[in-house]
């Protein structure tokens, strides 16, 4: 599903219980995480659906790379002829989206759990196996300003994975906070705002300790990864997601 405006000149394409987000402003669109192999198309939709051009997106910027978030990266880095950004500790998992640090058994995780399965049955039948990696990757490793569309500023918010980024949009209230914090964790099927559970979290006691650099923020709009945007602030989501802990 795609949803405009979600927050200020940011627009979410819904796919597979992965978003994906756009940010407009005159000087064209950055994309912001590219979910997986069967959302490209998506994306190349989303982008007419509000008016724009393939040729207006300046940049593909992923808060992480787990297989999910850069599901669609080489292939639209490859027909696009766009820069993929992320932070520097990200550019192996760039290149290998499996081989990704975990605290529990992912295996157990349906038997525990089986509101997961049907999330986790879409992002199957969506391509969730069959990721290519991407190694032109093009790194940042500070909290300015990104010169994209929007001027996103990455905050390093690690514990997912080691290089994880929120990014704030200071000037439209906004931060969109990839897995750092989400309204759905696609192992358990649970909704409200949490960490991923550590079937796909690398040290979720960092995680829990990066969420005040979202909380700092004081931006109304929340846009997760996986889930409903949160439009009852950053301190909020903050607060649920440490009540709720790891899982």
């Amino acid at each position: 599903m795609f949803h405009t405006d979600v927050a200020p000149g940011v627009h979410r394409l819904a796919h597979a219980d992965v978003n994906v987000y756009l940010i407009e402003d005159d000087d064209g669109i950055t994309v912001v995480d590219t979910g997986l192999p069967a959302t490209a198309g998506r994306i190349e939709e989303a982008v007419a659906r509000i008016g724009r051009r393939v040729d207006d997106v300046r940049g593909i910027v992923l808060t992480h790379a787990h297989f999910d978030h850069v599901g669609s990266a080489k292939r639209l880095h490859e027909q696009w002829h766009v820069p993929v950004w992320a932070h520097r500790d990200e550019k192996f998992l760039a290149a290998h989206p499996y081989r990704y640090r975990h605290e529990r058994n992912r295996l157990l995780y349906p038997v525990r759990y089986p509101g997961s399965v049907p999330v986790l049955a879409r992002m199957t039948v969506a391509g969730a196996l069959w990721v290519r990696g991407l190694d032109d990757v093009s790194l940042f490793h500070t909290s300015e300003a990104l010169s994209l569309p929007g001027r996103p500023v990455p905050l390093h918010t690690p514990g997912h994975t080691y290089g994880h980024c929120a990014l704030s949009l200071p000037d439209r209230d906004t931060v969109i906070v990839g897995d750092a914090i989400v309204t759905l964790d696609p192992y358990t099927g649970r909704r409200g705002p949490q960490i991923v559970s550590g079937a796909a979290t690398a040290d979720s006691t960092t995680a829990l300790a990066s969420l005040a650099a979202i909380a700092d923020t004081g931006a109304t709009h929340v846009l997760p990864g996986h889930g409903e945007p949160w439009h009852d602030g950053a301190i909020s989501a903050v607060e649920q997601a440490v009540l709720a802990g790891p899982s």
